[in-house]
């Protein structure tokens, strides 16, 4: 609606000018003097010629009446041309007046049409300025216009486009029905919602993916190293060579899995903050259940768990004690002493090794992805367990204490107890 009215308002300033060149063209310049007002100048100066200074001018002409010597006898105004040569020039209309039969004088009537024609171009400028004006408004009034509908829309494509090329999806580009763009504008944003849509869905994908490489990786490793240790187990009490062989060649497959198991953990290392912990109510049975399985040498004395519900996830709370057993069979190798105390947040379960534990300085470290104490040179491992058991633990509103005990190092699992959440 608004470019038509533009449209309009330039056709009709167009035809304007138009019209005021054709006038122009066609306008005759020449402007003939009324013969009737000149024949009645001339017809009543003769006529009073004796006594002009009484004579009064009865038409709209303008006129100088000299003598037959160029006096002047009579002007209806100032300003007027009083030289025949003048008036030739200026192109006025000189008669002759005759009293009798001699020349008794001129008069020189004021030729007007260049004053006529000098207002007429005045007005056609007027009206040609106007149209002009009206022109440049309705223009400079366009482009304001076709600034906001068009250039601005478009700019604010042009950033969006840079926003979603870097992939930044969460800003949405807002519709504006009233511009050029507003269907682009629409269907930019269904495109952006729907990449938006697919990125979420691939990088949920993704993470699950991840996370069950790890999650399986890092299990995997628990029941190879079991099956690791019975097989040494085997190949020492073993009396022939044949089955030592067979004993052997379990050891040597059970480290070639955990190598390549070690390989595949370490592919989903950047996702392991991504690891899903779901706690909920278990029983403390259920606890002393975990910590029998975890201890699958029999190197700990498991105590009975006082009764009570804690506030876990069953399988990371089951991850956690295979950690802690699992650190404690390969780096010291000892008994484990376990004890179970119910305080008033927490279940607080307690591996103590005979080990001898660990620096002051390397204690706090244990707890980082990574990060191994200087006396696990010689032994396998990635320096995660306890990174992880962190982890699920206080994901699961617990906590996991690393410390030197009296024979060797101490771990205490804070498990909060249901009801104080």
């Amino acid at each position: 609606m608004k470019r038509k009215r533009f449209f309009v308002s330039l056709l009709f300033a167009f035809l304007a000018e138009i019209a005021a060149f054709i006038f122009m063209v066609f306008w005759d310049i020449d402007s003939p003097q009324d013969s009737v007002a000149v024949n009645e100048v001339f017809m009543s100066v003769q006529d009073g010629w004796d006594d002009l200074d009484n004579y009064n001018n009865n038409t709209g002409l303008d006129y100088v009446v000299l003598d037959i010597d160029g006096n002047v006898k009579f002007r209806t105004r100032k300003g007027l041309s009083e030289s025949v040569n003048k008036a030739v020039i200026h192109r006025d209309t000189i008669l002759m007046v005759n009293n009798g039969k001699q020349a008794a004088g001129r008069i020189i009537i004021y030729n007007n049409s260049i004053n006529e024609l000098q207002e007429q171009k005045n007005r056609i400028l007027v009206f040609l300025l106007v149209v002009l004006s009206v022109q440049c408004i309705v223009c400079i009034g366009y482009m304001f216009y076709l600034e906001n509908i068009v250039i601005k829309p478009f700019k604010k494509l042009k950033g969006f486009a840079v926003r979603i090329a870097a992939g930044n999806l969460d800003f949405p580009l807002e519709m504006d029905r009233i511009n050029l763009f507003g269907a682009f504008t629409e269907s930019f944003d269904v495109m952006r919602d729907e990449l938006k849509r697919s990125r979420i869905a691939e990088a949920r994908a993704e993470a699950e993916k991840r996370e069950l490489v790890a999650e399986l990786s890092h299990d995997i490793k628990t029941p190879v190293a079991s099956i690791k240790a019975a097989s040494e187990l085997g190949l020492l009490l073993a009396d022939s060579d044949k089955v030592k062989d067979n004993y052997q060649n379990i050891i040597y497959k059970a480290d070639q899995v955990s190598a390549l198991v070690t390989n595949l953990f370490t592919a989903a290392l950047d996702e392991l903050d991504k690891l899903s912990v779901t706690p909920g109510e278990l029983e403390s049975a259920e606890v002393f259940e975990m910590l029998m399985r975890a201890d699958y040498l029999g190197y700990a004395s498991i105590p009975g768990i006082p009764e009570c519900l804690v506030f876990a996830d069953r399988l990371r709370l089951q991850q956690v004690f295979d950690n802690l057993f699992a650190n404690s069979y390969k780096y010291a190798g000892t008994k484990i002493d376990v004890t179970a105390d119910r305080g008033s947040s927490y279940l607080a379960i307690i591996l103590e090794d005979y080990g001898g534990g660990t620096s002051a300085e390397e204690l706090p470290l244990l707890k980082e992805k990574f990060k191994r104490g200087s006396n696990t040179q010689d032994t396998d491992g990635a320096g995660l367990g306890l990174y992880l058991s962190d982890y699920f633990l206080r994901e699961m509103q617990g906590e996991l204490v690393l410390e030197n005990g009296q024979n060797g190092l101490r771990a205490v699992v804070n498990i909060l107890l249901c009801g104080t959440t």
